[in-house]
């Protein structure tokens, strides 16, 4: 038995993160969602919207033959790919967002298929990475916002899902 494709271990790395998101938000009571780890800092809530629209800003361009995180600004990004999205505030609401949008961007690369995704595109920073290589930036940005959950979490007084999960809790 040889191993997975490289697009097949890609998105099971992004389904590994984006699990670890949900589970991080359904460890938490749902008065803690509108909580903020500082002034100025996004609430839980606001971070799980960003990491939904973000995972379908990454699948909606890295699918798209004339990708390019050049073409026009963040914002005018988010407007095409997440400017009909739902942002709920309810738990079960936001863990149903974050599933439906993952299903949708797996789904997105799966039909683009692992041929596009070795083809290069421009980041935003104006280097041409591969796609699929560019992929491992989106899903590191979710891990990222994952520990800021954990920390917000954390700063309320409640053990992040990581920490139970090595625990045995």
């Amino acid at each position: 038995m040889g191993l997975p494709s490289l697009l097949d271990e890609t998105l099971e790395l992004w389904k590994f993160a984006r699990q670890g998101v949900i589970d991080e938000v359904r460890n938490l009571p749902p008065e803690a969602l509108s909580s903020r780890a500082a002034a100025g800092a996004r609430t839980i809530t606001e971070i799980v919207h960003h990491i939904a629209e973000s995972g379908l800003l990454m699948a909606g361009e890295l699918t798209r033959e004339d990708g390019n995180f050049q073409r026009q600004s963040y914002g005018e990004f988010l407007q095409e790919y997440s400017g009909q999205m739902e942002r709920p505030n309810g738990k079960d609401e936001l863990i149903v967002l974050l599933e439906r949008t993952h299903e949708d961007g797996v789904r997105k690369i799966r039909a683009a298929g692992e041929p596009l995704l070795l083809q290069p595109i421009t980041q935003f920073n104006g280097k041409d990475a591969r796609r699929l290589t560019w992929m491992h930036h989106g899903i590191g940005h979710e891990e990222y916002h994952r520990g800021q959950i954990a920390f917000a979490g954390r700063a309320l007084g409640h053990v992040p899902a990581l920490t139970k999960l090595i625990h045995g809790e």
